[in-house]
């Protein structure tokens, strides 16, 4: 793995967490999440608006502290040894603030020496990761003037950039055109055959389906399924399992009779 401290001898799953607990006010976002994600696999975290995915995946990557539970990457904790836990991960949170007044070359260069690396193999990263996910010839733009595609794009190089062995994504393709979904799924695709780990949350199954080869389903703080995606959509598809364990019914009934046409 080069220069980063991912090349450290690491151990266990890709990421475990133990009796997850956060609390805001009188709310429980997440009420003992246990989730133990094995090395090479792809999961989907899956889950309705609310369901405590964020709060999960913020907590598992040290951007979160909970109020109770352990969680571990590799095996080394995140809260009691956060710079060895953190060299292991990239991250792709929901709704990242990036350094956007600088250019898509120097905010990855920049990210990767933050991470420890030389300025020359930051630099060297930087433009394969730039050219691969189709920003070359945006390298030298301000991130302020990216779409939205181009922005989750250099977010993903940004995690990519220290060459870590567990990458989570939240929401990764959210407002993502074709193309950029495209260029990102090959990206992911070659992570997971250099030996990395993927956990990524999305609300469409379709997605989930066609790149995780497990499932992990949320709501209301809590698992209520987790296993192979063939295991959690028990013969149907995704979609109607999740409908099922998630407690989704029509609360239509008899109204928005104003609605018809005649």
């Amino acid at each position: 793995m080069g220069e980063s401290g991912a090349a450290e001898q690491t151990g266990g799953p890709a990421l475990e967490l133990r009796r997850l607990v956060k609390r805001f006010g009188g709310r429980t976002a997440v009420d003992g999440v246990d989730l133990v994600v094995p090395v090479g696999s792809v999961t989907g975290l899956v889950g309705p608006n609310g369901a405590g995915k964020t709060t999960t995946l913020s907590m598992a990557t040290g951007l979160l502290r909970p109020d109770g539970g352990t969680a571990r990457v590799l095996g080394r904790d995140v809260w009691s040894d956060p710079v060895a836990a953190k060299r292991l991960v990239g991250v792709l949170p929901d709704g990242l603030r990036l350094f956007d007044r600088l250019s898509g070359r120097e905010l990855v260069r920049t990210t990767g020496q933050l991470h420890g690396l030389r300025r020359d193999v930051a630099s060297a990263r930087a433009d394969e990761l730039l050219a691969v996910l189709g920003l070359a010839a945006q390298g030298e733009e301000l991130v302020v003037d990216y779409s939205a595609g181009m922005t989750k794009k250099v977010a993903l190089a940004c995690a990519l950039v220290h060459a870590p062995r567990l990458l989570v994504l939240d929401e990764p393709f959210e407002a993502v055109d074709p193309v950029s979904a495209a260029a990102i799924r090959e990206v992911l695709a070659r992570f997971r055959a250099g030996g990395g780990t993927v956990v990524l949350s999305s609300h469409v199954m379709e997605l989930v389906e066609r790149l995780c080869d497990r499932v992990v389903v949320v709501a209301g703080g809590r698992v209520l399924a987790e296993g192979t995606l063939e295991e959690v959509r028990g013969g149907g598809t995704l979609e109607e399992r999740f409908v099922e364990l998630a407690g989704g019914t029509s609360h239509l009934g008899e109204g928005l009779a104003w609605l018809r046409s005649s």
